[in-house]
């Protein structure tokens, strides 16, 4: 039998919460307790996720973006938590502890890109560099990214540059282009960009891939590793 809290002690050696910052509320925000035997992975619980992992039985769900982060005031039936503990499902989330983290959304991203040789971005592990086997034109990268990630469209600057050695932050990470400008990177991937960011940026490819594509990669990743570790659970 597997429980909820041994679910999340597995996701905590996934995501480390050391890693988190220091406003994040990642953890075990809805606890219903008891056996789990259907767990369903998501980036966002939202009603309809809700319904679906009802209708499949699943007693938790894995996410990735917190179900619970303002201080709860109070609460009715049309707040998430509040439906979650009225099905009886739990919900784990793992934020920016999972952003950080080793095989977590950014490894994932890069890796999805074809980044080789990958180092962390900055001191806090947000965010990775990598370089491509080889340089490309811009063009052809903003394709590759779209098709990668599954893209609805992108918004991107040019900045004059081929790429090569390549930034990564998965979700909102505008605030490290001045790393990814000091550490040689010739092109940033990232989301919700603002008009400033693109407008002030020099001799740097910003791409704003979306806050969506640049982060789902890591959801079949935490797929994977839970099957691996519970073998008797039904993970979706």
């Amino acid at each position: 039998m597997t429980t909820v809290q041994q679910l999340y002690e597995a996701m905590q050696r996934i995501a480390p919460l050391e890693l988190a910052e220091s406003w994040d509320n990642p953890g075990l925000l809805v606890d219903c307790a008891g056996e789990v035997t259907r767990v369903l992975v998501t980036l966002d619980i939202t009603p309809e996720v809700v319904t679906e992992a009802a209708a499949k039985y699943c007693e938790a769900i894995v996410a990735h973006h917190p179900v619970i982060f303002d201080p709860l005031k109070k609460l009715g039936p049309q707040d998430v938590p509040f439906q979650l503990v009225r099905v009886g499902i739990s919900a784990i989330c793992m934020h920016t502890n999972l952003d950080a983290a080793e095989g977590g959304v950014n490894d994932c991203l890069a890796c999805t890109l074809g980044l080789q040789d990958t180092k962390p971005l900055n001191e806090e592990k947000i965010g990775r560099i990598g370089t491509l086997s080889c340089a490309k034109p811009l063009e052809q990268f903003l394709s590759d990214v779209v098709k990668l990630l599954s893209c609805n469209g992108l918004r991107y600057r040019d900045g004059g540059r081929p790429v090569h050695r390549v930034a990564v932050g998965g979700g909102a990470c505008g605030e490290y282009i001045p790393q990814a400008i000091a550490q040689g990177c010739d092109t940033f991937v990232t989301s919700d960009l603002r008009y400033k960011d693109f407008l002030d940026t020099q001799g740097l490819n910003l791409i704003d891939a979306g806050h969506f594509p640049t982060e789902d990669v890591v959801c079949q990743e935490i797929v994977r590793r839970l099957r691996e570790t519970f073998p008797e659970l039904e993970v979706t």
